[in-house]
């Protein structure tokens, strides 16, 4: 079977004749590999669109994604082989990788360059429609399994904070022994760090977020919670005082004063815990963060 027919048996590349597949087709080049070489890694940018049809790839986690309670849990690991994309979705929407891809054997795949495709499907209407008809289905199959992983794990963590809630009041109301304190602090840690105040959203391009500091300057905010922000640079650039903070955060329909403390400084960023804001600007907080939230439903 010839690498067209065998293209017509995967989603991406259905509804398209033989004959168009061809052209597509000829557009790609062939690379290789030797086992042991790693095609990309978390963060990466995908410039090219590739597909595996000789050899074997491993797509792994990072132990730091994992849901696993325990820190010593094997990596989650899955093996492609012949004939299949290799992150199609990072390549086609210019997210970063998020996974390692590591040749597990000698492997060849077919590549384009992610401009050339795009060139090409311009050229060729029927094709770049048919195509991104599929890519749309298979990313609206992922969103409703995604969706239906957030509602159990959004049942599980409602579930959890109620009966953490309950074993805290029984430690409190049983007669006090050694362990009842360390017990009580453990839940009143769980329990505070459980509260939706703690959850974070991702401003993206098309609702960016920044803050603006009292000499001026603007800086890009990472993430951004009812109880934190992280904002990038390092804690020297935000403020001469880690114990306060104060800026302004400004976002596409408002701005809204904040304050607070350096809790701690990373590779990625600063972490602020937040003073409660306001009522006022708790209100255009909260709008701010649904909103962001409702980018992730209306794709």
């Amino acid at each position: 079977m010839s690498i067209v027919q065998d293209l017509r048996s995967l989603p991406l590349f259905q509804g398209i004749s033989e004959a168009r597949l061809e052209q597509l087709v000829a557009t790609f080049r062939t690379v290789t590999h030797k086992a042991g070489t790693v095609l990309f890694r978390p963060g990466d940018t995908a410039t090219q669109f590739e597909l595996l049809t000789k050899g074997e790839v491993s797509i792994e986690e990072p132990k730091a994604e994992q849901s696993s309670a325990s820190a010593d849990a094997p990596p989650v690991r899955f093996d492609l082989r012949p004939l299949a994309p290799l992150g199609e979705l990072g390549a086609l929407t210019g997210l970063p990788r998020s996974t390692t891809a590591t040749a597990t054997t000698d492997v060849e795949l077919l590549s384009v360059n992610v401009s050339d495709l795009l060139g090409f499907f311009e050229a060729n209407g029927d094709i770049g429609f048919a195509f991104y008809k599929n890519l749309l289905g298979l990313v609206s199959d992922k969103v409703r399994r995604d969706r239906s992983r957030i509602e159990d794990m959004r049942t599980n963590i409602v579930r959890t904070q109620k009966e953490m809630k309950k074993l805290r009041e029984v430690v409190l109301a049983a007669a006090e022994t050694e362990i009842s304190k360390p017990v009580f602090e453990t839940l009143e840690t769980l329990i505070d760090k459980n509260r939706r105040a703690n959850y974070r959203v991702s401003p993206t391009a098309s609702y960016p977020a920044h803050v603006r500091l009292d000499d001026g300057r603007v800086i890009p905010v990472l993430e951004v919670s009812e109880g934190h922000v992280k904002v990038a640079g390092r804690t020297q650039d935000l403020t001469a005082d880690p114990s306060f903070w104060a800026g302004v955060l400004v976002v596409p329909t408002s701005e809204i004063l904040l304050s607070g403390s350096v809790l701690r400084e990373g590779e990625g960023g600063v972490v602020v815990k937040l003073d409660k804001p306001i009522e006022e600007y708790k209100v255009k907080l909260d709008d701010y963060t649904t909103r962001v939230q409702l980018l992730d439903f209306v794709v």
